[in-house]
């Protein structure tokens, strides 16, 4: 059975699975945000399986900062999950991808300064390659199912991932908008380099909310804007999720699990053996 592991942004804290079941979970790196939700649904004639897990935690008490990517992707990759999707609210910084729109961005940029970023370290030394950010295949499937559930769908573009808990400044967003990027955004990093550190796959849902605060005549981003736009875009999300598994090959045709293979600098020798254990479970094969 296809497993596929999805992290709800701000808005979706919930599944509807069949046989579910929930465990509490623990990894080397701290608790994840909530409980992992694992169960299965029918997709295209065929059962899936989904662990989901609540990026910001069920009630929404974590802050973009304060989530612990690390445990969150150590989490995913112990349950099984090789394919990782990633539900996102975002701002837009394009006239063309209005509120309610979706993307599938392909890029980031990213911006973040106080989280823990990389697996690798404390005895082992690592660097991904990280030019594509996304996985293709699994960028694609979850394209060709967001359109044909939504028009509105577009594909590809950077987004931009800042700190927050702020919103942008107005000087701030024009300066992302001069850079040529999409949307922004407070969560996908770096979730995304976690997941390619640990040999997933991975690619974001981006629901778009708002324009930021570079509109010339709509209003600034502020949070009840953002909630209002959630309600519908979520529904819309929850019928996508269901529908992507129909879509993906049972084995990954990709190179993504090859990435923690390819990125160790550090020998054996040297290597604690915590370091060493780490390192086994990154190259695992989920």
């Amino acid at each position: 059975m296809k497993t596929i592991g999805i992290i709800g942004g701000s808005g979706l804290y919930e599944l509807e699975l069949d046989n579910r079941s929930e465990d509490t979970v623990t990894t080397p790196f701290g608790p994840p945000s909530d409980s992992l939700v694992s169960g299965e649904l029918e997709s295209g004639g065929e059962k899936v399986r989904l662990v989901f897990l609540p990026r910001h935690g069920r009630g929404h008490r974590l802050l973009p900062h304060e989530i612990n990517y690390r445990a969150n992707i150590c989490a995913m990759k112990q349950a099984g999950v090789s394919r990782l999707v990633s539900v996102s609210a975002v701002g837009s910084l394009k006239e063309d991808i209005r509120p309610g729109d979706l993307v599938t961005p392909d890029q980031f940029i990213d911006l973040t300064k106080r989280r823990e970023s990389s697996f690798f370290g404390n005895g082992i030394s690592g660097h991904v390659a990280m030019a594509d950010p996304v996985c293709g295949v699994l960028a694609e499937a979850l394209h060709k199912t967001a359109e044909a559930i939504h028009p509105r769908t577009h594909k590809g573009g950077t987004y931009v991932c800042m700190e927050g808990p702020q919103f942008s400044t107005r000087a701030e967003s024009f300066i992302y908008r001069g850079w040529g990027a999409s949307v922004i955004g407070m969560t996908n990093m770096p979730e995304a380099k976690l997941a390619r550190e640990a040999g997933l796959c991975y690619a974001t849902l981006a629901l778009a909310t708002d324009y930021d605060c570079w509109h010339a005549t709509e209003e600034a981003v502020s949070i009840a804007s953002v909630l209002a736009v959630m309600q519908n875009n979520i529904t819309t999300a929850r019928q996508i999720v269901r529908a992507l598994g129909a879509t993906l090959a049972e084995a990954r045709s990709c190179q993504c699990a090859q990435a923690p293979w390819n990125a160790v600098v550090s020998t054996k020798e040297v290597a604690s053996a915590d370091a060493q254990h780490l390192l086994a479970f990154l190259q695992r094969e989920a």
